[in-house]
């Protein structure tokens, strides 16, 4: 399907025209106006509310929005993910990550072959390797049953895991702990080793190609630590694992390719956490909950697949996302779980979102003529309150922000939830509302410098904020929640023209990387830029000293 530019559509025009109209209005002014707009800006899946309600945009910007998605083939390039074709171009690849997690009995047809049996067949072998580690009859070189187990990965192998694993913190494994290392910074490493017992402690690889410079040298490492506890060579069969399709690498490294698990070039990296990628993830939770992970991404697989794209969550969500960046010029979004177990889901869409859309090149390879994917940040709340909310609330940027709550805690702590959500409603309020020259000028009254103070008591308020409330952070609930996300990702790159599903963006500084290592300790400096050329010479010097 061939499409002009974003900004030569005519629906992006009547957006543009609309935007000069209600720009201005405040969000208050837009309820004093239709007293239904809660209900009439709030959608809902099951226990799923997302609330658009506070943004500054009306039904009829939602009309538009929709029109425009229209027009930009979401409902064309959706079906078509869905149906195996190759909608990564740049790397003629299909986008089956939905295949992973594909609940019905519909078949997953890709190059005229159904994946389910292949994808069902991995899953049910992670399966009796996840019980045999968490029942202890999977034993260490001592005949010591596993209480340590440490993935090695990176990027999209590690920050799905590492986010999935605790967010699902109360459903851990009283005997097994799960740790997470990425970072080729040996301190990572070695921090995550400590305390540790080699005998006990198993590892498990995730590379593709079993080819990753960083996740493979963390994996030497590890190894040289096991081999240096006593084990000897035929030992490092029981304590490693793989997450790989390179059986020639696997089995050179000296794991046994029984314990090798594979995923297909169809995944991409960013969404592999419901491929053999989440073995980690079921080893700390169970396959129960892993299964339950799955299901819950079904159920909004299948919400984006057949809702109307006027009451569809994922393309709700990207539409807004869209008005912001094109006719706001807003370059950030927030993402704000009030849920400490939530604590990386800012980081992971960070990679989700950023890697996706972080293009200026479009399917036609012509550079695009409007932005693209915003800058993603966050903190939990109530962190972030003390720390970057006052940007938010005050600064020169308009930064719309994602409030992410469940209703009901998961932990026993009296008294701390309710204050919790009374932080998620007040803020989002507060941003809304604002606080008017008058009302700051009262309440400084009296003070002898209230002439000068009272401006920096004012905020300006109609700052937008999407609030996305469900009952209770479990299993099912988070794959439904980072699904829509996945979705909503999707559809704005869909707008915006971008593969949302290719990555060269990594790819120069990992090469240059490679080619430059040599250079750090000795060695002709003239073929880097002066600059470059200058800081070596300068860490050489340093450690040359150390």
């Amino acid at each position: 399907m061939h499409l002009p530019p974003l900004t030569e559509s005519p629906e992006y025009a009547a957006l543009l025209a609309h935007h000069a109209e209600i720009a201005e209005v405040p969000v208050l002014s837009h309820f004093a106006d239709d007293p239904g707009r809660f209900e009439a800006l709030s959608f809902r899946l099951d226990d799923l509310l997302v609330d658009l309600s506070k943004h500054r945009l009306t039904p009829k910007t939602l009309s538009l929005l929709v029109a425009l998605a229209e027009a930009r083939g979401v409902p064309a390039r959706r079906d078509a993910m869905f149906a195996g074709e190759h909608i990564n171009t740049t790397e003629d690849r299909a986008v089956l990550h939905t295949a992973l997690r594909n609940q019905s009995d519909r078949p997953v047809v890709l190059d005229g072959v159904d994946v389910m049996p292949e994808v069902r067949a991995v899953l049910d072998r992670v399966e009796a390797f996840v019980e045999a580690v968490r029942s202890g009859a999977w034993r260490g070189y001592t005949g010591q049953a596993i209480t340590d187990v440490v993935s090695i990965g990176i990027g999209g192998s590690d920050l799905g895991p590492v986010m999935v694993t605790e967010a699902l913190w109360p459903d851990h494994h009283p005997r097994l702990r799960v740790h997470y290392v990425s970072n080729v910074d040996g301190g990572h490493l070695h921090r995550t080793l400590q305390g540790l017992d080699p005998a006990r402690t198993l590892f498990i690889v995730a590379s593709k190609t079993f080819t990753t410079i960083e996740t493979l040298t963390n994996a030497a490492s590890a190894k040289a630590w096991l081999l240096a506890s006593g084990a000897g060579d035929a030992d490092v069969a029981k304590h490693f694992a793989a997450l790989s399709t390179n059986e020639a690498g696997v089995r050179a490294f000296g794991i046994d390719p029984v314990n090798m698990f594979p995923f297909w070039d169809w995944v991409g990296g960013r969404y592999s956490v419901w491929s053999a990628i989440g073995t980690p993830v079921a080893l700390a939770v169970g396959m129960d909950r892993f299964r339950a992970l799955l299901a819950g991404a079904h159920a909004m697989d299948e919400h984006f697949r057949t809702a109307p794209l006027a009451s569809n969550l994922p393309v709700l969500m990207a539409l807004v996302g869209v008005w912001y960046v094109n006719c706001f010029g807003a370059e950030g979004l927030a993402v704000l779980p009030y849920d400490q177990g939530l604590h990386r889901l800012p980081a992971y869409l960070q990679q989700a979102d950023m890697e996706s859309n972080g293009k200026t090149v479009g399917l036609d390879g012509q550079r695009v003529r409007h932005h693209t994917g915003p800058i993603v940040f966050g903190e939990p709340g109530t962190n972030g309150q003390h720390a970057f909310y006052q940007l938010i609330h005050q600064g020169s940027r308009l930064i719309p922000c994602d409030f992410i709550a469940a209703a009901k805690a998961r932990h026993p702590v009296a008294g701390h939830h309710p204050l919790l959500l009374a932080n998620f409603f007040a803020q989002t309020e507060a941003l809304m509302v604002g606080r008017g020259p008058e009302a700051a000028k009262a309440e400084v009254a009296g003070r002898p410098d209230a002439g000068t103070l009272w401006p920096h008591k004012v905020f300006a308020g109609s700052q937008p904020t999407t609030s996305v409330l469900f009952k209770t952070l479990d299993a099912y609930s988070l794959g439904r929640l980072i699904a829509l996300y996945e979705h909503k990702i999707f559809v704005q790159g869909v707008i915006w023209g971008v593969n949302s599903f290719d990555q060269w963006g990594v790819e120069l500084g990992k090469v240059l990387a490679k080619r430059l290592q040599p250079a750090l300790a000795a060695g002709d400096l003239s073929a880097h830029d002066p600059s470059t050329a200058g800081l070596i010479e300068w860490y050489r010097a340093l450690a040359a000293e150390a």
